[in-house]
């Protein structure tokens, strides 16, 4: 098992950036075709990505502005099935922005690169939409 932490500077204010990791049409702006978030403990995180697969889990802790925590897996991918990874996001005032930490937690070896290929994909987009640029057409990683 691996963790992977990726930190990722952002020019919106931390509540801005919470937005959109919370909302469901604010996701997929940046990430996936479709989410449907319900940013409650114990709410269902589910996000369909443009090639089809579904990443599904469920929140497990939210600190408004500062923390968001949800399970993380692959409805169609058997290396990562849903809700068996941890997905932590911490963000913190960064002068006029917001540092983004995140770590998956507990990534099986053979899945890592690919996880860690996705996430320093989308996070370069979740600070283009939350800075209220267009990131483009998501091509997906390594499109």
């Amino acid at each position: 098992m691996k963790d992977i932490v990726l930190k990722q500077r952002i020019e919106a204010s931390p509540s801005t950036v919470y937005r959109y990791l919370t909302e469901s049409e604010q996701w997929s702006l940046w990430q996936g075709a479709s989410a449907s978030l319900d940013a409650n403990k114990g709410g269902i995180f589910s996000m369909v990505m443009g090639n089809g697969m579904n990443a599904r889990g469920q929140f497990v802790e939210l600190v408004p502005d500062k923390r968001v925590v949800f399970t993380w897996g692959w409805v169609d991918r058997p290396g990562i099935p849903p809700g068996s990874t941890t997905v932590d996001i911490e963000l913190s005032e960064d002068a006029d922005g917001t540092l983004l930490v995140l770590t998956h937690r507990e990534v099986p070896g053979d899945e890592s690169a690919m996880q860690e290929m996705g996430w320093t994909h989308y996070l370069p987009r979740l600070a283009a939409v939350a800075a209220g640029e267009d990131p483009g057409p998501d091509a997906g990683p390594g499109g």
